[in-house]
């Protein structure tokens, strides 16, 4: 009986341990992204809306002018 009930314990606790260890290992990874695109990265559209104009085309590749 009283093996049986030490192997018993054993087997419990091998089982947390491994839990425990599994538990553990895992990683969580986060990816984020910048709220603020790098300049002349968005949408000739969505810069509109952040700027509150009218027409998308002042932002749009082939209208700016060259300097």
């Amino acid at each position: 009986m009283q093996t049986s009930k030490i192997t018993r314990i054993a087997v419990v606790v091998l089982v947390l341990l491994f839990l425990a260890l599994s538990v553990i290992s895992c990683s969580a990874h986060v990816h984020t992204r910048s709220p603020h695109p790098a300049p002349g990265k968005i949408p000739p559209g969505q810069a509109k809306k952040m700027t509150g104009d009218q027409s998308a085309k002042a932002y749009a590749p082939g209208q700016q002018k060259k300097r």
